[in-house]
């Protein structure tokens, strides 16, 4: 699916929206620069999920969970020396709990992310740099 963003609200909602339609286990893989709105998107979803506290990127923490009606596990693996350091912090555990993780910076651990991944990329709009296209695709093991 691809979706076009005006706005950090728009993007917000669209994962709101889709939020509800995401089984337990997901993951969702985020590509896109900097100031894409990869947080934003993470907001929308926590929203979406039934958590309506604050949500901030875990540059330094690595992993932020936002406990609401499914548990969200947001990954910023910028500061990631490589992939086998996600095992480190608990990967596998946080695969096996029931929630979705949504991890930013994707590429560097793109070897431990499941088959069934959601790609999640986000970028400028060709017409017009405030705007973003968000595509969403992949999720099946097939």
């Amino acid at each position: 699916m691809e979706y076009l963003s005006r706005s950090e609200a728009d993007t917000q909602e669209i994962a709101q929206s889709l939020a509800p339609t995401l089984p337990t286990g997901t993951v969702l893989a985020y590509r896109g620069d900097l100031g894409m709105g990869k947080t934003a998107f993470t907001r929308g979803l926590a929203l979406g999920l039934g958590y309506t506290g604050r949500v901030t990127s875990p540059t330094f923490n690595i992993v932020n969970e936002y406990l609401g009606t499914i548990p969200l596990f947001h990954f910023d693996l910028y500061r990631l020396p490589d992939s086998d350091a996600l095992f480190d912090i608990g990967w596998g555990d946080y695969l096996e709990r029931d929630g979705i993780c949504a991890v930013e910076w994707s590429e560097r651990a793109e070897d431990l992310l499941p088959s069934h991944t959601l790609w999640v990329t986000i970028n400028r709009h060709p017409d017009d740099e405030n705007w973003r296209t968000i595509t969403v695709e992949g999720g099946s093991d097939t």
